[in-house]
């Protein structure tokens, strides 16, 4: 008998699972194929915590993995004797997020754990927040962020109010490991956590706080005023938790005309209007769009689920149609506009410093140049940019000014530690106010940074290569390209070839090696001729390999041109890489 077989055995037959766990199990009998997919192994907990399909199994996102997550985790945080501190949690918009994070919020509690659970959906940036807020010593938010319906997971924050990073990280995973038997999980009665003091509600309390710190962050509160009236935003949640925060936030510094999708206003976890809710995805707009055209409005913008990410259109007068901003085009957009609107009011500090990942757009190193700004480049994920910051106030050393990473996710400010759309929205919003005052949408400010720093664009497309044969093909394919490195990509010579996996950065020309001063990770890093790069990964939550790329070309069709070419080579390499 096969382990998948045994494992499905066990839970078949185990007293510890009930009895819907056991009717589910029943249902799938002699399908080896979805039996093997569900048992082939442990949903891993991961640097990134729990992400995986809804369902029964070891390798599925259930009340029993999320729970030997917990147990994981409170005995780690007994180990530090943080259990007084508490654990803060929030949860979207998802199947079973609310079960899910009843069940975990209750699980701490039996190992004498206090919890702040927010009493409804509450975005991811505020979880962050609300970890710093309350002293506590971690934070749980139970979301798949954008990842389709099917999909749900359990992200954990340190007392920082960041992801965890190592050696925490490590640390947690080695006490989740280390739980075999599921009889070992605690459990506890709701009405005896409340009354014992252990299960609390938190709710709006922390909302006022939050909106609080982003109101600080306004920088034209006189411009909104001027020029609301004439501004029109259109804006969805995608069935999310954005939605409430956003309406709050946009109305309190003075917009007036803020248009919501109904469709998709409320939190709803099968996503019945959009097949991938993720503001990436051109078709996540289909609605909004169609209300932008209706209404005439200036700009339209997009939370994922959880709302860390966002997504904007913004209207060209010119043709009259609304243009897409990848991740890189907002985040420089931003990030253009928060340093040079700091500068203009004398309050750029000498010691500022702005952060983006190795992946991101090579135009935020020209933005930091031109404001004198000190420019931090990091591995992806946004917690790996909230360990920069912390370091920053640990040290007294630089002030960050404003954090992004291509996949659609930035912070202005330090009041939270993970990206924030909530905060992406109200300053997006601003600015389309500050250049309508000088004339400009945000489509032509866009292109006066082109004509300032060069015509920079960039791509990033991905291989899903599902299964216990998909991630052993995606190895393979990390190992041929590590192993036998490309010389040239496109014409283009490969000037570095950066192996982060060796922490080291060889000269192609001289073979003289350098550290990459980043900690271990599963990337490959090519830079070459002309400002060009391109960088592979596989993805940490879903059955992807990851390949962004780069160009910076003299005009705008010159970069197109450059971009198509190098995709074109990046699909052979990645095709070669299979073999």
């Amino acid at each position: 008998m096969k382990d998948y077989e045994i494992k499905y055995n066990e839970w078949l037959n185990n007293p510890i699972f009930d009895k819907e766990t056991k009717e589910e199990l029943e249902s799938i009998k002699g399908n080896e194929a979805e039996i093997e997919d569900r048992f082939y192994k442990d949903l891993e907990f991961g640097t990134a915590g729990l992400r995986g399909i809804i369902g029964i199994g070891t390798n599925r996102m259930n009340k029993y993995t999320v729970t030997k997550a917990t147990q994981g985790l409170a005995n780690y945080i007994i180990k530090k004797g943080g259990q007084d501190r508490g654990v803060a949690i929030a949860y979207d918009c998802r199947i079973m997020s609310e079960e899910f994070s009843m069940e975990t919020a209750l699980c701490l509690n039996a190992n004498g754990i206090k919890t702040y659970r927010f009493d409804s959906l509450r975005p991811t940036p505020e979880l962050s927040y609300a970890v710093r807020e309350l002293g506590c010593i971690a934070g749980i938010v139970i979301t798949a962020s954008h990842n389709p319906p099917e999909y749900n997971g359990y992200k954990v924050y340190w007392d920082d109010g960041a992801q965890i990073v190592e050696p925490i990280d490590k640390e947690i995973i080695n006490e989740v490991n280390n739980i075999t038997d599921f009889g070992t999980i605690k459990k506890m009665d709701y009405d005896e956590a409340v009354k014992k003091g252990l299960f609390n509600t938190i709710g709006e309390e922390i909302d006022d706080k939050y909106i609080a710190e982003l109101k600080k962050l306004v920088v034209h509160s006189d411009i909104i005023k001027e020029m609301q009236k004439d501004i029109k935003i259109v804006y969805t949640p995608l069935h999310g938790t954005g939605g409430k925060l956003v309406k709050r936030i946009l109305k309190e510094i003075g917009f007036e005309n803020v248009y919501v999708v109904k469709e998709q206003e409320e939190g709803d976890g099968h996503f019945p209007t959009v097949s991938y809710p993720n503001p990436e995805d051109p078709k996540a707009f289909v609605l909004a769009l169609d209300l932008a055209k209706k209404v005439d409005a200036d700009i339209v913008l997009a939370n994922d689920p959880d709302a860390d990410r966002f997504g904007i259109y913004v209207k060209d007068t010119a043709s009259n149609e609304y243009i897409q901003f990848n991740g890189n085009m907002s985040g420089n957009l931003v990030a253009e506009y928060v340093l040079s609107q700091k500068k203009a009011k004398g309050e750029l500090p000498e010691n500022g410093a702005i952060i983006k990942t190795i992946v991101s757009s090579n135009m935020t190193d020209a933005i930091a140049k031109e404001y004198g700004v000190k420019l931090f480049s990091t591995l992806t994920g946004f917690k790996n940019i909230a360990k920069i910051i912390k370091n920053f106030e640990e040290e007294n050393s630089y002030k960050c000014l404003f954090a992004y990473e291509e996949s659609y996710g930035c912070i202005i400010g330090t009041h939270a530690r993970d990206k924030d759309g909530i905060v992406a929205v109200m300053t997006t919003c601003e600015a389309v106010a500050y250049y309508k005052k000088q004339g400009l949408t945000l489509w032509n400010q866009m292109n006066k940074m082109y004509e300032k720093y060069g015509y920079y664009k960039e791509k990033q497309m991905s291989i899903t290569l599902k299964g216990a044969d998909g991630a052993e093909q995606i190895k393979k394919m990390m190992e041929n390209m590590r192993n036998n490195p490309a010389s040239e990509i496109a014409g283009l010579k490969v000037r570095t070839f950066g192996d982060y996996q060796k922490q080291e950065i060889t000269s192609i020309e001289n073979n003289e090696k350098q550290s990459t001063g980043l900690p271990k990770s599963n990337v490959l890093y090519f830079d070459l001729d002309k400002k060009a790069w391109v960088c592979v990964r596989p993805s940490g939550t879903e059955p992807k390999i990851k390949f962004y790329m780069g160009v910076c070309g003299k005009t705008m069709a010159d970069a197109n041109k450059e971009l198509a070419e190098l995709e074109n080579a990046v699909k052979e390499m990645a095709e070669q890489a299979k073999k």
